[in-house]
């Protein structure tokens, strides 16, 4: 393992559940160890209530992880569900970080993520992690040269 188990909340569109897999396995392969929060299809919830779930499932979720990570694929930034999820970790004091799906890169982000991200960045297992523990910071728009898209 490179690096501790970090508790993280992955913001995402529900279209994609299968990118957030690819993500996670992205990670595990390359010895990160994150444990993630976000509902997916792998532990749908069966609430139906906007107010109970941001209040009674989503908000305890981001509370309990130290980081957001937003996918951001191309439909992302139509998301009010995302845009609510990036605004409360803000409020709570969270980093916030936002991961390019593999070819999405000139895809609009969600504008909370515009406002409040502690870094934006590619595909590659290390350089997430690297945004998760802090070690890059950098606000959107990034240099997309730098990245091996």
């Amino acid at each position: 393992m490179k690096d501790q188990t970090r508790n993280v909340f992955i913001s995402h569109i529900h279209e994609d559940d299968a990118v957030l897999h690819g993500l996670r396995e992205l990670l595990k392969r390359n010895g990160h160890d994150i444990r993630d929060g976000s509902i997916d299809s792998s532990k749908p919830s069966a609430a139906t209530r906007p107010a109970y779930i941001t209040s009674g499932i989503l908000a305890a979720r981001i509370s309990w992880a130290s980081t957001m990570v937003v996918l951001i694929s191309s439909k992302t930034h139509e998301s009010p569900w995302v845009e609510w999820e990036i605004e409360y970790a803000q409020k709570q004091g969270k980093r916030i970080v936002g991961v390019w799906d593999q070819g999405a890169k000139d895809s609009d982000i969600p504008s909370a993520l515009d406002k409040y991200a502690d870094a934006v960045v590619g595909w590659q297992a290390d350089r997430v992690m690297d945004a998760i523990n802090g070690s890059i910071n950098h606000a959107y728009p990034v240099d997309t040269q730098a990245y091996n898209w």
